[in-house]
C-alpha cells in the first residue's frame, strides 16, 4: 500500500528547533520592515473611494479603459473582469467631484460604440474606511482572546499560549507578505486572514490531542519525545490535508481572477505558513513553557529547603 509518510517515519522536528525559530523571527523582521517603510496597501473599503460597475455590449480590453482614464488623470483606477468581459469593476481612490459622473465622460466618449452603462456605484467615505479597518483588526484580536480561553479550558495553558502565538506568527507573516508585494488589502482578504486562523488552529489541535493522548500513556516520558512521536503520527494527515487544500487555493489564485485575487493570496500564505507552524512554532512553545515551568518549581522547591 502507498504511502506519502511511511509509518514508523521517526523526523526528529523539536531537534531543529532553533533553526525554524531563527527562520520565522527573519521571515516577521522582514515583514515587519515591510510595514514600517511600505505599509499595508489598503483597498477602498480601508481608506475610502469610489467603486463603479460598468457594463458593455461590447467587451472592451482592461487595457484600454485603464489607457483612457490615465490620460484623464485617473491612473489610480483598479480595474478588473467581474464575472464576464462585459461586466467591469473600477475602483477609484476618493477624489473632487462627482467621480462617477467623470468616468462615465470619460468611457462613453472614448468607447462610444461599445455601450457603456453605469450598473452600480458604492462609494466609502475616509471615516467610514477608517471604523471599517478597526473593527478588522478587532475581529482577529477577539478571535484569538476566545481560542485562548477555549484551549485553555480543553487543554492546557501552556497549549492555549502556543496555539494563539502560532496563530500570531500565522497572521504577522501573512500580512508581511501583503506588505512586501503591495497586494491591495481590502474585507476579502480580512476574511482570509480569518479563514487562516481557523485552519491553523484546527491543524495545531489535531497536534496537541495526539500529544495529550501519548503523554497520558507514557507519563514518565520525557515532554520532547512526546511531541516528538506524536508529530511524527500526525505527519501524515497533515500533508494529505494541507496538500489537497493547497491545491484548491492554488486553483483559485491563477484561476478565479482578479476578485478574489487577495482573497486567494492571503489563504495561499496563510495555510503554507500555518500548517508549517502548527509543527515548527506552537509545539516548541509548549517545551519551552513546560521548562520554564519545571525550573520555576525547582528553584522554588530549593527555597523551601
Amino acid at each position: 500500500m502507498f504511502e506519502i509518510i511511511p509509518s514508523g517515519t521517526h523526523f526528529n522536528f523539536l531537534g531543529r528547533t532553533r533553526f525554524f525559530v531563527a527562520l520565522s523571527l527573519i521571515l516577521i523582521g522582514i515583514g515587519v520592515v515591510a510595514m514600517v517603510v511600505r505599509g499595508l496597501n489598503f483597498g477602498i473599503d480601508f481608506r475610502g473611494g469610489t467603486v463603479v460597475q460598468i457594463k458593455t455590449a461590447q467587451a472592451v480590453a482592461i487595457q484600454e479603459v485603464r489607457d483612457a482614464l490615465a490620460e484623464a488623470g485617473r491612473g489610480d483606477a483598479t480595474i478588473q473582469e467581474f464575472g464576464s468581459p462585459n461586466d467591469l469593476l473600477i475602483r477609484l481612490q476618493a477624489g473632487e467631484g462627482d467621480v462617477v459622473k467623470q468616468v462615465t465622460t470619460v468611457l462613453t466618449d472614448r468607447f462610444k460604440e461599445h455601450g457603456i452603462e453605469v450598473v452600480r456605484q458604492e462609494e466609502v467615505g475616509p471615516q467610514v474606511g477608517s471604523q471599517l479597518r478597526e473593527k478588522a483588526m478587532l475581529a482577529v484580536l477577539y478571535a484569538m482572546g476566545m481560542i485562548l480561553i477555549y484551549i485553555t479550558i480543553r487543554f492546557e495553558f501552556r497549549y492555549a499560549l502556543g496555539a494563539v502565538l502560532a496563530l500570531v506568527h500565522d497572521v504577522m507573516i501573512t500580512l508581511g507578505a501583503f506588505a512586501v508585494t503591495q497586494m491591495e488589502v481590502d474585507l476579502t482578504v480580512v476574511a482570509a486572514v480569518l479563514t487562516i486562523v481557523g485552519y491553523s488552529l484546527n491543524d495545531t489541535i489535531v497536534v496537541f490531542d495526539r500529544i495529550r493522548e501519548n503523554h497520558r500513556a507514557n507519563a514518565q516520558e520525557p515532554i520532547l519525545e512526546v511531541i516528538n512521536q506524536s508529530v511524527n503520527e500526525t505527519l501524515s494527515r497533515t500533508v494529505l490535508t494541507s496538500g489537497t487544500v493547497l491545491i484548491v487555493v492554488l486553483a483559485l489564485y491563477f484561476l478565479g481572477g482578479a476578485v478574489i485575487h487577495g482573497f486567494a493570496f492571503a489563504l495561499l500564505v496563510g495555510v503554507g505558513v500555518g500548517t508549517y507552524s502548527s509543527i515548527f512554532v506552537a509545539s516548541p512553545i509548549v517545551v519551552l513553557w513546560d521548562r520554564l515551568v519545571r525550573r520555576e518549581g525547582d528553584e522554588a522547591d530549593t527555597a523551601v529547603r
